[in-house]
């Protein structure tokens, strides 16, 4: 609500502005010059007012911008009967801040789709019924039920004889655990198998994922504002203008050619060409499915030194796949395959989703099953075109069967061997992981050439696991077995090297991608504390995107510092032509309207920005393409 008061209150100021100023100028065609005045006065009094009290908001905060210069200008020109000219750069002034809310605005606006898939409400029993109840109302000993695909909302212990928990958002694992009767449930852990009932031993705002959230704001208030690029050239310029125009007076004892001096300094190029740039690349971002939330953070990923990714749903797909495949017994790989994903058909297990996308992948047309029955965790029997076929673990799978074959993949750290029978007979074997992204190389050497001197993989999975995906890629550094707040710790050591950037999709990263310098998550699956904690969120699933991102931030930022170069160039050369009496206050005014006019058509260049699609040269149509498919996304 705060941020829709300060959107509402900029774009009055703006009204006001303008309409001041266009009151002023009928004034004057209709030869009434005492209104015109008061025109322009009504129209600059709430935007000085705004002014002044952001300036000394900013003095406060040890913070000294460039809104010091635009103050003195439109003071000195109303002080001086130049109304005109204060009116002038008062809607420059309030133009620019309008821009930059805008931004931000738009940005807060298209989180909230994402921000919605957050848990609200559990379900608990009571009295031989069901009820739903705010999370808030959970106490410790509540009965509640877990639904398949919900999450747990709060810390507990399993009340059924199992349950299969998708931990990866917490723990980066990303197959399911198969939990016993009386286990330890985290938050946050989504439920990959049947309903189960979990008995609460923590109200929600004391258990694992209030922790995480917590973190997450832990680390916003600790983090560093970014700064804005036009403040970084507001000290100097400050210093150099009020030199010229107190000489300007000195010298010549004419306050008016102050005056002028200050108009015609009014930092127009550095209010309105940064944001004008960055708010381009924003919008040029986004079509490629790059939601930046806001031009501090578009800034900073053009500047950005070390890059941290999460390994789950980031450097991996964070899906189970196949990997390996052996047949026994003289059966086709295909017929096995068929076989065992017409029967999984059947079963919402990840692992059972995962092989009938395989399956549909090679375009088999997959059969209906019958007589199914599922053991939870352990594996599938049915049905499938009169046969009999077992899916599962390789124990469950063995139990089953006439003759046990022990002719199968390696089974390796972070892996799942899945076993197939067909008519009493062992027939396959799948070995199922979450191998790495296809893009992973590529996208790292990419991001190398984008700047990223150091690139650093964290992950809460184990040693063996992190090691074995990695493997060749070329890593500054591994780190695994992490906790939420050991992701914190690393983000924050490793700002001495320069401006960090975390990329990371589960809600165990969003402690870290709020205190990192640019958080990225992956918002197309990821959970919705990262894209809440995040700076950018990948609105499709494609990592390859990000390096599209850092691209169009760099040549965003590049365009502002251009046009910034130019136009506060311009205006120096203007400022000395007032300081000579060669421009009276007006005349600044106008002037700097021209160079305004100038550096903000060469800002808007950041709407043409073609960043180079990865993998090949595509020709126009297929970056079109990509466009339409991150803004559909």
């Amino acid at each position: 609500m705060e941020d829709a008061r300060v959107d509402r209150w900029k774009t009055a100021l703006l009204a006001l502005a303008v309409a001041g100023l266009a009151a002023g100028l009928a004034f004057v065609v209709s030869g009434n010059a005492e209104a015109a005045e008061i025109a322009w006065f009504v129209g600059v009094a709430p935007v000085l007012a705004a002014l002044l009290i952001e300036i000394l908001r900013s003095l406060r905060r040890g913070d000294v911008g460039l809104d010091i210069v635009a103050a003195l200008s439109m003071s000195a020109a109303l002080a001086f009967g130049e109304a005109l000219a204060a009116a002038v750069v008062a809607v420059m002034y309030s133009g620019g801040a309008f821009l930059e809310s805008f931004a931000e605005g738009r940005a807060r606006r298209e989180m909230k789709d994402l921000l919605s898939r957050a848990p609200r409400t559990a379900t608990r029993h009571r009295d031989g019924g069901l009820e739903e109840i705010p999370l808030d109302a959970i106490e410790a000993g509540d009965r509640l039920l877990i639904r398949q695909g919900d999450v747990a909302p709060v810390d507990g212990v399993i009340a059924s004889d199992v349950a299969f928990l998708d931990t990866s958002a917490l723990t980066g694992e990303s197959l399911p655990a198969r939990l016993p009767r009386g286990a330890e449930a985290m938050s946050g852990s989504a439920n990959a198998g049947e309903a189960f009932d979990l008995v609460a031993t923590r109200r929600a705002a004391e258990s694992t994922y209030a922790g995480i959230v917590r973190l997450v704001e832990e680390a916003q208030r600790s983090k560093a504002p970014m700064a804005r690029l036009a403040d970084r050239w507001s000290v100097g310029f400050l210093v150099v203008t009020v030199a010229l125009a107190f000489a300007a007076w000195w010298f010549t004892g004419d306050p008016i050619r102050a005056v002028a001096v200050l108009v015609v300094a009014t930092p127009c190029p550095l209010i309105l060409a940064v944001p004008v740039a960055l708010v381009a690349g924003l919008s040029r971002a986004a079509h490629f499915g790059v939601l930046v939330k806001g031009a501090a953070p578009l800034e900073t990923m053009a500047r950005t030194h070390t890059l941290i990714l999460d390994k789950t749903g980031t450097l991996t797909d964070g899906r189970p796949r196949i990997v390996a495949f052996d047949s026994h017994g003289g059966m086709a790989e295909q017929d096995v395959l068929r076989l065992a994903a017409g029967l999984e058909q059947a079963s919402q297990h990840p692992v059972a989703r995962a092989i009938v996308a395989a399956a549909r992948t090679r375009g088999m047309a997959l059969p209906v099953p019958s007589d199914v029955a599922e053991t939870p965790g352990e594996g599938v029997v049915g049905l499938v075109d009169g046969r009999k076929v077992v899916v599962g673990g390789h124990g469950f799978v063995a139990k089953r069967v006439r003759r046990i074959v022990d002719d199968h993949p390696a089974l390796e750290a972070g892996s799942v061997l899945v076993a197939v029978a067909v008519d009493g007979e062992m027939a396959g074997h799948l070995l199922m992981a979450d191998p790495l992204r296809e893009d992973a190389g590529a996208m790292l050497g990419r991001l190398r050439k984008e700047g990223a001197g150091r690139i650093l993989l964290a992950t809460g999975d184990r040693v063996q696991v992190a090691e074995r995906v990695t493997k060749g890629l070329g890593f500054d550094g591994v780190r695994a077995g992490l906790t939420p707040d050991q992701k914190v710790l690393l983000v924050l050591t490793e700002r001495k090297n320069g401006p960090v950037m975390m990329v990371g999709d589960g809600v165990n990263d969003a402690p870290a991608l709020a205190a990192a310098d640019v958080g990225v998550a992956m918002g197309a699956r990821g959970a919705a504390a990262s894209a809440e904690a995040a700076d950018v969120v990948l609105l499709v699933d494609r990592i390859d995107r990000l390096g599209m991102g850092i691209e169009i931030a760099r040549r965003s930022r590049r365009i502002a510092v251009e046009s910034v170069v130019a136009g506060v160039g311009m205006s120096v050369l203007g400022m000395v032509a007032a300081a000579f009496g060669y421009l009276t206050p007006v005349q600044g005014a106008l002037l700097q309207e021209a160079i305004d006019v100038a550096v903000i058509l060469n800002a808007l260049r950041a709407l043409r920005i073609e960043p180079h699609e990865p993998g090949s040269h595509r020709a126009p149509e297929a970056l079109a393409a990509a466009r339409i498919e991150g803004t559909a996304s």
